[in-house]
């Protein structure tokens, strides 16, 4: 079940949006800033975020930017729900990293499909992951070569951590590797954490081209 954060200071329209996504069948979690919404996202990122603009403690523009700053956050699905529905608005929401931005009062059936085609955006983002990892060839190695190439240097991971880079490289969410190594999405996160320090990587898309780059497989089952 994908899980959608919703942040909006308003109670209203946060519990209207919960009740209906959740009818629809996503797990809801919502937030009343910002800030909250941040800290939230720090201890278990969703799939899906949706954010009013004008909230107290720190807006939602605000909020955006600082969640794209994030190695888990550049490629998270980001909607914007506001009641602001000026073009300055929308611009700024669109600048600050946002995938689209809605204005209230909504259509239950549009905020529905927005939501249903970041999701789907992000599904089709992972597979292309997968693919060109699968039809990659290593660099340095020609096709049709019978001569095989020295294999890539051992990584610097721990056993727990060289598992989830596999998962990661082969394009599955945090959650997708929760369920597929039997841990806590946190652990996953710590994990990530962990390989992106040690190897010196910023976010996913690095990970996955130094995989690439250097011929790292997964190791057969």
């Amino acid at each position: 079940m994908e899980r959608i954060l919703v942040v909006d200071d308003e109670t209203d329209c946060q519990t209207v949006l919960a009740m209906y996504l959740e009818s629809q069948g996503y797990r809801v979690e919502c937030a009343n800033s910002g800030i909250e919404a941040l800290s939230i996202f720090e201890n278990d990122p969703p799939d899906l975020v949706i954010s009013d603009v004008m909230m107290p403690e720190m807006d939602g523009f605000e909020f955006c930017r600082r969640l794209r700053n994030t190695r888990l956050g550049q490629l998270m699905p980001f909607i914007f729900l506001s009641g602001q529905g000026e073009i300055e608005s929308k611009v700024e929401g669109h600048s600050m990293g946002a995938d689209d931005y809605l204005v209230k009062p909504f259509q239950s059936e549009e905020i529905l499909a927005k939501v249903k085609a970041q999701l789907e955006r992000s599904h089709r983002i992972h597979a292309e992951i997968v693919r060109l990892l699968q039809n990659s060839t290593p660099v340095g190695v020609e096709p049709k070569v019978v001569s095989v190439a020295p294999p890539p240097p051992p990584l610097p991971l721990t056993p727990a951590e060289e598992r989830v880079f596999w998962e990661v490289i082969q394009g599955y969410t945090n959650k997708q590797i929760s369920y597929r190594l039997f841990i806590s999405p946190r652990t996953v996160q710590a994990h990530l954490g962990s390989i992106f320090s040690k190897l010196h990587m910023e976010n996913r898309s690095q990970l996955v081209k130094f995989a690439l780059e250097r011929g790292y497989k997964p190791p057969q089952s």
